[in-house]
């Protein structure tokens, strides 16, 4: 099969790389200059690489870990793994122990500084509570209501910062049934699931860069700055068209037998609907693009934001990163080092980025909340801002019931990407999981 994929982000290249490992030929096309969607590289002032927000993966990510084996990228080298910790700039908080699961989890709980006897027993408690129940609840369920009856301290610093990282809604608002499934995958589904994984190098080069060289030493094209304008139905296969010069000659003979949409939704919502107006589309059962279309624009989308700063201090090597205590005045839930992520660069050195996750803000007050945060939190008055970075459609709210839109359309035409149905929330994991699904589908489909 000649199966287009538009969108060179996570969930484009794991398609592509599935596709090319069954005997099928992938081609894509990414609209953007860089590959990698919203995980992709970025250019710091003064030539400093950072990356378009600071990502982290966790152990459980085992899709992600295993098409990076695929395409030349050991994990072991390109991320720095260490166990799930919490810690805040004065000790206390949680941090898991190098153990098999789910013993890490369990003395990590136990063991967790600055909670009471009370406090530690009553998250125990709870956690084997959703174990017994197989880490199900009510589909109506937010994360409050699965923690209701915690203390609050343990709300506040435990699971609230894990659920607003995690699917990036506080926990009033966010499905209690989603963030129970990420829970079971990262704390009792495998040893090392909940570690976490920090990229050693550019989010681009983890992945969708060497996913690239690896589709084209297979004589797969992987074309970037080019945009797809328009899908074409040709009986059964489809035709593209762009508005690149450069590529249109090129795409004047090429049909293929599917399209793979594993762009942002709402590109992928113009393309659907454009395609359902072509009166060239046959009219039979199974077509379904406008109520596809209506699903992809209904979703809600979140904001994070990171915050590039320098300063003179820097945090211990064995844990590059620590919690941080958010409220209407300080937004960010986390700081990370990046000097000790990547300790070969110079300009890395110094280079901190604070996460905001579910942002709110606007840039201007964002940065200068962040910045005294710092000073207020952890005492570090030369703090000065190098660049704040917000992605306006970072993820899907994943809030109780949403309904997301399924990957087949219908006429050969799919979608993937990580607001396309499936178990996880906005996460490369899920991106990935998506694209490798859709894949599989439209090729036993075919």
């Amino acid at each position: 099969m000649q199966v287009a994929i538009i969108g060179g982000g996570w969930a484009g290249m794991a398609a592509a790389v599935q596709l090319s490992l069954v005997g099928h030929q992938p081609t894509v096309f990414e609209a953007g200059r860089q590959l990698g969607g919203r995980a992709r590289n970025l250019d710091l002032p003064g030539g400093t690489l950072a990356d378009n927000g600071q990502h982290i993966l966790i152990g459980a990510y085992a899709e992600c870990l295993r098409l990076m084996h695929i395409v030349g990228v050991a994990p072991e080298q390109a991320l720095l793994r260490r166990p799930l910790a919490m810690r805040h700039a004065d000790g206390s908080g949680l941090s898991f122990p190098e153990l098999p699961a789910p013993l890490d989890a369990l003395v990590g709980i136990a063991s967790a500084s600055g909670w009471s006897l009370r406090e530690r027993a009553a998250l125990l408690g709870r956690a084997l509570r959703w174990r017994v129940q197989g880490f199900r609840c009510a589909d109506a369920a937010t994360v409050a209501d699965i923690c209701s009856g915690l203390p609050n301290l343990l709300l506040d610093e435990f699971i609230e910062p894990l659920c607003v990282s995690a699917l990036n809604l506080p926990a009033a608002q966010a499905s209690g049934r989603i963030f129970l499934r990420v829970l079971h995958d990262a704390l009792f589904a495998g040893t090392g699931g909940s570690h976490f994984l920090l990229p050693r190098c550019g989010l681009g080069d983890l992945f969708p860069n060497p996913a690239a060289q690896w589709l084209q030493d297979r004589g797969h094209a992987v074309h970037t700055a080019s945009r797809i304008q328009e899908l074409i139905p040709q009986g059964q296969q489809w035709l593209l068209r762009s508005s690149q010069a450069a590529l249109e000659p090129a795409l004047e003979q090429a049909r293929f037998d599917a399209v793979l949409l594993a762009c942002p939704p709402q590109e992928a919502t113009r393309l659907a609907l454009l395609a359902a107006e072509d009166l060239r589309l046959p009219a039979r059962d199974g077509v379904h693009y406008q109520h596809w279309a209506q699903s992809a624009q209904a979703l809600e989308h979140t904001a994070i934001a990171t915050v590039y700063a320098r300063s003179s201090h820097r945090l211990a090597p064995a844990l590059p990163w620590l919690a941080l205590r958010p409220d209407a005045q300080a937004p960010a839930q986390f700081v990370f080092d990046r000097g000790h992520l990547q300790p070969s660069d110079g300009a890395q050195q110094g280079l901190m980025a604070f996460v905001i996750s579910d942002c709110r803000t606007d840039r201007e007050t964002l940065e200068r909340l962040v910045l005294e945060q710092a000073r207020q939190q952890l005492g570090w008055r030369d703090i000065q801002a190098v660049l704040t970075v917000v992605e306006k459609r970072a993820t899907f709210a994943c809030r109780p019931n949403v309904k997301r839109p399924g990957t087949e359309l219908g006429h050969g035409l799919w979608a993937c990407g990580d607001y396309v149905s499936g178990p996880y929330p906005a996460t490369l994991e899920g991106a990935v999981r998506c694209g490798i699904t859709a894949a599989d589908e439209l090729v036993r489909k075919d």
